[in-house]
């Protein structure tokens, strides 16, 4: 499973200090090669970490040779000491496989606006070069964790080749790419350019459809690296396709491990006119705290799913929309005709399918988002207390 599942890849991970829990902290992915190229997508919060600032720069070429991530402390916002340590990490990476410090991206999550130790995570490096190993990718998915209750892994095969990823993730998941750090790595033979056009088309209808809360984190990280060791070139296609599938796979673990979730909630869209109809009306849904707090108390109250499609500029006729919920059509024609009796909902269960139906055309979206609780809210209110 995870990151090493595909040949040329080394991973740690390790208890470095700099969770005060004592748990592992640092990891590293190391790129053996014989290739090394890459791609890699960022938050489009404004406002960026300097992992992510440093990371942006260094995947221009299409190359890197390793990532090392730390959680315990974002190293946003904390001066300009933040980011000579970000650019310190890479150095001392590079020194330690051999690599450049411009191909090493670096990733780091956890409080904003404090500063980050930086003789500690040096030492958490060093000791995570020490265990790198073929077998280190669990380890290495522990490591990143932060309000995660699971490490978060997966794997995807294709013809004579491997994609393997990790993940973490639990709050402030909404786009771009959701509060995570991701490293997917494949030992298929392929360039820059190709793995960054697989990359964008696999997180634009995984991470990017993952919205729990409405907050969008200033670390998102997501990268994507090639070893080509096993010597096979593979089909664009079938890449992108692998890609998504691990992306998916982990944007679904992501979402169940939502910070504070009772329900796990798939808003589906169809009849929209265009797929961003489709997506803005889903979307719109998932972030209203009305519906969510609803659905946390087990009520069907298919007003407010109505209400917030209507805040959207998507194209439709209030009269002519469908909803249903757990499979029981609640609102029929804009509630112009009758629909079954809400009771007859049950949400009482983990999951629950909000399906809307515009009536105006053939496409179709899903965003996965989860209700709103009081754990969530203690969870948020105590986080940096």
């Amino acid at each position: 499973m995870s990151v090493t599942a595909a040949g040329g890849f080394r991973a740690a991970g390790v208890a470095a200090g700099l969770k005060l829990s004592g748990k592992p902290d640092v990891a590293l992915v190391v790129n053996d090669g014989p290739r090394h190229a890459a791609a890699a997508v960022f938050t489009s919060n404004r406002c960026k970490a300097n992992p992510v600032l440093w990371s942006e720069r260094t995947i221009v070429d299409g190359r890197l040779t390793a990532v090392v991530l730390n959680s315990g402390g974002a190293n946003c916002y904390n001066g300009p000491d933040g980011f000579q340590t970000t650019h310190a990490s890479a150095e001392l990476v590079a020194e330690l496989t051999g690599g450049q410090a411009f191909d090493v991206a670096v990733c780091s999550t956890g409080l904003i606006g404090q500063p980050l130790d930086r003789p500690i995570l040096e030492a958490g490096i060093r000791a995570a070069a020490e265990v790198l190993s073929a077998d280190g990718g669990p380890a290495a998915a522990q490591a990143i964790m932060t309000t995660d209750t699971v490490r978060k892994e997966a794997v995807a095969t294709g013809d004579g080749w491997v994609v393997g990823g990790m993940a973490k993730g639990a709050g402030m998941l909404a786009p771009a790419l959701a509060t995570m750090l991701v490293v997917i790595t494949t030992d298929a033979v392929a360039d820059a350019a190709t793995l960054d056009a697989a990359l964008r088309t696999a997180t634009t209808t995984t991470f990017d459809r993952l919205d729990t809360d409405g907050c969008m984190s200033t670390n998102d990280t997501v990268v994507l690296m090639a070893s080509g060791a096993s010597g096979v070139a593979a089909d664009p296609g079938a890449l992108a396709g692998a890609v998504t599938r691990v992306c998916a796979d982990l944007a679904e673990q992501l979402w169940h491990d939502a910070e504070g979730a009772h329900h796990d909630i798939r808003i589906e869209v169809t009849g929209a006119v265009t797929g961003a109809d489709a997506v803005e009306v889903a979307r719109a849904v998932a972030r209203s705290n009305l519906f969510k707090a609803a659905v946390f108390g087990n009520d069907p109250n298919w007003g407010r799913v109505l209400a917030a499609v209507g805040t959207t500029t998507a194209a439709f006729e209030p009269e002519k929309i469908d909803i249903s919920m757990n499979g029981v059509t609640v609102c029929r024609a804009g509630g112009t005709q009758l629909g079954e009796p809400s009771g007859a909902v049950d949400l009482t269960g983990r999951d629950v399918h909000v399906l809307v139906d515009l009536n105006e055309g053939g496409q179709t979206a899903a965003i996965l988002t989860s209700d709103l609780t009081h754990d969530y809210v203690h969870e948020n209110s105590a986080y940096s207390t």
